[in-house]
């Protein structure tokens, strides 16, 4: 498939397509018009990146996780256990993050709160 139709499948850019080219983590075939071509899989490994940067991580972390990820069935692959203590040390990063919104969460809830009462009294 070409850029467009896989950016529109997975709901990004093909600006976004080719930066993850540019970091090395999509590998689309070259047509001889220059053009890039993506394999059914593309999708796969799209929404794999999608959903690492959205829980943070950068794309050196990401480029070393997604050989470890030969499908969607597959949780870690065998040959990637040296991974496990760097995802340990990713999931409690983004623990403290939940952590640490929540507390911002519940600030501006009393805020929220304090200033409705206050509202409401006039």
């Amino acid at each position: 498939m070409r850029i467009s139709e896989l950016a529109r499948e997975a709901g990004t850019t093909p600006r976004a397509l080719r930066y993850y080219e540019e970091q090395g983590l999509l590998r689309p075939a070259r047509l001889a018009s220059g053009y890039r071509h993506y394999d059914p899989q593309a999708l796969r490994v799209v929404r794999h990146i999608q959903l690492l940067l959205s829980a943070g991580l950068n794309t050196a972390a990401i480029a070393e996780i997604l050989p470890c990820i030969p499908d969607d069935a597959t949780v870690l692959a065998p040959t990637c256990p040296e991974l496990l203590d760097a995802l340990a040390v990713e999931r409690d990063r983004i623990t403290t993050s939940i952590d640490q919104l929540a507390g911002a969460r519940a600030v501006l809830d009393r805020l929220i709160q304090a200033g409705a009462r206050a509202r409401d009294q006039f």
